[in-house]
Order: structure tokens, then C-alpha cells, then sequence
């Protein structure tokens, strides 16, 4: 009889269970090299045990008799992320040639974990991602989420060794940051969100803060200031921006498609290098999203012109550009990621594969996580379907648009758009557990996932949500633990 996989989610490359735990005692202690990087992420795994159990668990650097070492394992082939686990009665030794991989490999520790035995289960793991980009993002425009919902989202999603937060910054309800050269996209532009209320933003303070969080953990945010449409906050800001002459006020409907830019215009041209600059200097991650998707209310020509000019202000502040798949009609180098989500006219990202632009998959129909579970579901939209937690996980990121292959695809990413959801329990609700099924599509090798395999893994997560605090969706497709 084959022996059942432990419950860690994404599941390993390569691991081996059976045998004796860990247990752990007031004597544990953690031991990393002497780093900076091996403590900090030594520290972060003893303060998860300690809050679990109570145990004191001291870090000591340098201690390599300590019962649980966290260090490097230079030249060893893991790459970057790549690591190794090895755990049995006599302790457990995390080992990777690089920071992020000591990090992914503590995540896979703590869901070996038993809190309530203080156990750590028997394992051997050697593993290593499928993939370099694997995303989770958060709509904070159509109803704004602060910082400390974002940092609460980076935690969950990079349990699952999620390492790209992109966050869609702002949209026709609302624009979200500061920019200090534009003070009227957050004193008009944020006053308000889907619905009415009060709106909000993130003050560049708060948004280097969510950065220095996010790269403690791994994650790297990718910004995204949505244009040439999905742009009325910023016209009810500053309305010579428009191409339709549209009423310039602010919107709190859920349409879409009713507002441009003008292309070509000084105004516009300024505007771009404004919030782009002040947007580059902000992040030190590579990549900027500029949208580009649903401009329905700009032509052909006009699309053509506005990324004539914002492609190059992008890269101009040494950044390189992420756009829905509509970016690609436009003239895109290879140095371009062209994120898929609309099943219905995939030939947009079959062009630019062809002219060398990296994919990052977002299936509406897989992956959309603002999609509903099932028809009466009180969350979420039904335009694509609605994805049960079998639908997040099925699927292949290789195959999924035609005449693609695996060479060019860069990732995979799951966003949430939030015209329906309000509150940090919204979120968690529609992110769990079809966040970790998508994580998995995003790390593990295609040959080893399975999905009667990942819900018999997954049913155990549920006691960790709870212990999380968080709020999440009992699929009818799992016997769940709790």
C-alpha cells in the first residue's frame, strides 16, 4: 500500500515519510548560521512554534548541536528557492543555497508540524518550484483594503510559498496611493469605492512598509496602475486626462470599459511620467503592471499610441512592464510579461509568445478567485463560471492556451477582484482554499499532483486556518478535518 503524503501544500518535488517525530521539549532550541538572512528566517519559524505551543524555543546562532539547524547548502543544484528538509527523532535540519529557499523550507516545517502533540512528522524533502512567478493578487481599488490587511494577506498566501503580490492599485472606483506630484488622485480619486463609502489609500509611507513586510517573507509586490482605460478616479482628479469628455466625477458602479485616457495629449504624457517615476522609485522589485485591459472606450489607434508612449517611460525608470493580455496588440520586446486571463480571445497571448514575452497564466475559469464557488454562493461574481476548489487545481498552466508551450510560461497568478467583497473575512473566504490549490499548479512538477491526492492533503489545513483566525470556504469537495 502506497503510504499517504504528509499534508504540505504545495506538495514536494521529491519526499519520503515514515518513521519517528520530533518532538519537541523546553529544551528545543533553533540554530542558524550566523547569517543575517539564516536568523531572521530562524526567527520567524521559533516565533510560529512558540505561539503554537508556548515553548520558550530560543534561536542561537551558530549552534549547530541544536535540535532544529536552518542553514546553507552551498552548491547543491536547489537554486535560488530550492531546499531540502530532513526531520526525524533526533531533530530537523532545513538546508538550501539561498535565503528564500531557507524561508520555503521553514513553511514546509510548520505544515509538518502537529501543534497539539508538538510534534514535527518524519520526512525527507528535496524541492524545488515549477515555476519563477507564482501570484496572488489583490484588487484594493474597487473596495480599498489598508496595509495591515495586506500584510494579513502576504502571511496567507505565502504560507504557500506564493512569492509575487501584485496589487491593483487603482481602477474607475478608485485610485489608491499617494503621489505626491499628483495630490488630487487621493484627495478626489480615493474619496470613495464600489457602492459609496469612504474609500481610502495607501500613504507612501504605508506602501514602502507593505514592501519591507513582503520581502521579509519573499514576496516581491508588483504595483499596478491600470490605463489607458479603467481610469475614471484618476479623471474626477485631474478631468483633462479624458478622451471621452465623459462627466468627471467619481464612480462607485461596477461597469466597465467607459473610460480613457487621451492619448497623444501633453496632459496625458505628463501624468504617465508623473506616477510612473514616483511608482519606481517606491518599488525595488523589477516589474511595474501598467493594465492595459478592457479599454473598450478607446480605439485601436489611440490603444496603439498611448503604449507607444508608456512602454518606454516604463522602462526608462529601469523597470520592466507587466500588461493584461490586451498589451499585446501593442509592439512588446521580449523584456515584457503579458499576464492571460480572458478565455475568450486567447490570441492575444499567443502573440506575444510568439514575439518572445514571457506568460503569466490567470485562467478566469481556473483561477479568478472572485469567481463564486456554486451559483448561490453570496460572494463573487459568475461571468467566467464558477471554480470549486477542483476547478482552481485541475489544470495545467502548459496547456492552457493553444499553441503555447511551457518554454513560455513564466508563472502562474490568482487574483481577487473585489467589486463584491467588503471585508478581510470576504477575502480570506474567497482565497481559501483555492489559493493553495493554485499554489501548487505553481510549484509542484505536473507529474506528481493529483487531485485525490492534494484533498486528502488539504482537509488537514483546515485547523490551521482556524488557528490563523481565518475565515475560509468548506468545499463540499474535502472531508475536512475540523
Amino acid at each position: 500500500m502506497t503510504t499517504p503524503n504528509p499534508p504540505v501544500v504545495p506538495l514536494p518535488a521529491e519526499i519520503e515519510s515514515g518513521g519517528a517525530p520530533f518532538v519537541l521539549d523546553g529544551s528545543t532550541a533553533v540554530g542558524p548560521d550566523p547569517d543575517a538572512e539564516s536568523v531572521r528566517v530562524a526567527e520567524q519559524l521559533a516565533a510560529h512554534v512558540r505561539a503554537a505551543t508556548g515553548l520558550p524555543v530560543p534561536v542561537r546562532p551558530g549552534d549547530t548541536g541544536a535540535a532544529i539547524t536552518v542553514g546553507r547548502a552551498d552548491g547543491s543544484g536547489l537554486g535560488a528557492e530550492g531546499y531540502t528538509v530532513v526531520s526525524d527523532a533526533a531533530g530537523v535540519a532545513v538546508r538550501a543555497d539561498a535565503p528564500a529557499g531557507l524561508f520555503y523550507g521553514t513553511q514546509t516545517v510548520r505544515q509538518l508540524f502537529d501543534p497539539h502533540e508538538r510534534a514535527v512528522a518524519a520526512a525527507r524533502v528535496r524541492d524545488v518550484p515549477r515555476f519563477a512567478w507564482r501570484g496572488a493578487m489583490l484588487d484594493v481599488a474597487r473596495h480599498f483594503f489598508g496595509a495591515a490587511d495586506i500584510e494579513r494577506f502576504i502571511d496567507l498566501v505565502s504560507f504557500y510559498k506564493i512569492n509575487v503580490v501584485h496589487l491593483h492599485l487603482s481602477d474607475d472606483q478608485g485610485w489608491r496611493l499617494e503621489v505626491f506630484r499628483r495630490p488630487e488622485l487621493t484627495r478626489v480619486g480615493a474619496s470613495t469605492q464600489v457602492g459609496g463609502g469612504a474609500g481610502g489609500y495607501l500613504s507612501q509611507e504605508a506602501y514602502r512598509e507593505i514592501v519591507a513586510y513582503a520581502a521579509q517573507r519573499f514576496v516581491t509586490i508588483v504595483p499596478e496602475i491600470d490605463m489607458p482605460g479603467h481610469t475614471q478616479a484618476a479623471i474626477a482628479a485631474y478631468p483633462e486626462l479624458s478622451a471621452t469628455r465623459a462627466e468627471a466625477t467619481p464612480y462607485t458602479g461596477t461597469d466597465v470599459g467607459f473610460s480613457s485616457l487621451r492619448a497623444g495629449s501633453a496632459a496625458t504624457t505628463a501624468f504617465v511620467e508623473d506616477v510612473v517615476a514616483e511608482l519606481a522609485a517606491l518599488t525595488p522589485g523589477d516589474y511595474l503592471h501598467i493594465g492595459g485591459d478592457e479599454a473598450l472606450s478607446t480605439t485601436e489607434d489611440d490603444y496603439a499610441a498611448f503604449m507607444r508612449a508608456a512602454l518606454p517611460v516604463v522602462a526608462g525608470h529601469g523597470k520592466r512592464v507587466v500588461g493584461w493580455q490586451e498589451i499585446a496588440r501593442a509592439d512588446l520586446g521580449p523584456e515584457a510579461l503579458v499576464q492571460y486571463w480572458d478565455h475568450r480571445v486567447p490570441q492575444h497571448a499567443a502573440r506575444a509568445a510568439s514575439a518572445g514575452a514571457g506568460l503569466v497564466v490567470s485562467p478566469a475559469t481556473n483561477v479568478y478567485l472572485d469567481m463564486k464557488y456554486h451559483p448561490d454562493f453570496p460572494l463573487g461574481q459568475d461571468w467566467a463560471g464558477c471554480v470549486e476548489l477542483r476547478d482552481a487545481y485541475d489544470w495545467d498552466p502548459a496547456t492552457v492556451v493553444d499553441g503555447v508551450d511551457e518554454t513560455s510560461v513564466v508563472g502562474v497568478e490568482a487574483p481577487l477582484w473585489t467589486e463584491t467583497i467588503v471585508t478581510m473575512p470576504d477575502v480570506e473566504t474567497m482565497l481559501l482554499p483555492r489559493m493553495p490549490a493554485v499554489a501548487e499548479v505553481g510549484w509542484t512538477p505536473a507529474a506528481r499532483r493529483g487531485w485525490d491526492d492534494f484533498r486528502g492533503r488539504i482537509r488537514a489545513h483546515g485547523r490551521t486556518w482556524q488557528a490563523m483566525g481565518a475565515t475560509f470556504h468548506r468545499s463540499p469537495q474535502v472531508d475536512w478535518d475540523t
